[in-house]
């Protein structure tokens, strides 16, 4: 896309009929974040209106307290504007060999399979309030991270959902050999996110034809490589 909202493309197990159908809206792409003071945050019915008025029937949750927290509040809300919720983005430590992540993911699985949400989207969060330092974790980190991964994997299909590890700047897993590692370590299906990985140094369209049977959910976005090349460089 050009000119317009980044779009997320649905998981391809189960496909509906058409393109359209497994195409998503994520509140990100209007702006709303995670990241506390990161821009201005546009009300949540104008983003329902505006994702309604582009013809999309579904989207990712946004972070926390962008929709509301109860499940029947929450789909009321939706259910004026003609949407549902597929998937949401959920940041967790999984590198930490101290900290067991399991009660918090098998929480967030429940609550997602009480809601009829279907994907998890899992970045491995270094514990910092941003995106903005890079930390090595090491190799403890990465075997904790790569236990952690196919757990959560396996907590998320005990509830029937699907869990996806999104590579995201800022995070345990961003850089291409970093993907490489998951890829061949563990059993966790991908979130492919187009800005973030080339921002990451990869090429998106390399690692979906490479990987495609590993892909389960996309974010399609556009990205300027000159500026890409500038925040991987610190610039």
């Amino acid at each position: 896309m050009s000119g317009g909202p980044d779009l997320d493309a649905g998981p391809v197990v189960g496909s509906p009929a058409t393109l359209r159908d497994r195409t998503v809206a994520a509140p990100i792409s209007w702006g709303v974040s995670e990241v506390p003071g990161w821009g201005h945050q546009m009300p949540v019915h104008r983003v329902l209106a505006e994702m309604r008025a582009l013809g999309l029937a579904t989207t990712e949750l946004g972070p926390p307290g962008f929709l509301p927290a109860g499940a029947d509040e929450r789909a009321a809300l939706l259910d004026r504007y003609g949407l549902r919720v597929i998937g949401g983005f959920v940041p967790v430590v999984l590198h930490n060999p101290d900290a067991d992540p399991e009660r918090s993911l098998a929480r967030i699985a429940a609550d997602f399979a009480a809601a009829g949400i279907g994907v998890l989207v899992l970045a491995a969060d270094l514990g910092q309030v941003g995106y903005d330092e890079k930390v090595e974790v090491g190799s403890a980190g990465w075997r904790a991270m790569l236990a952690n991964l196919d757990r959560a994997a396996a907590i998320a299909a005990d509830h029937g959902l699907r869990a996806t590890l999104h590579p995201h700047v800022g995070t345990a897993v961003e850089r291409p050999e970093q993907v490489e590692r998951v890829l061949s370590e563990s059993g966790i299906a991908l979130c492919l996110d187009t800005g973030h990985y080339l921002v990451g140094g990869g090429d998106p369209a390399e690692l979906a034809a490479t990987a495609a049977d590993r892909i389960a959910h996309v974010h399609l976005k556009d990205a300027d490589p000159d500026l890409a090349a500038q925040v991987r460089a610190g610039d």
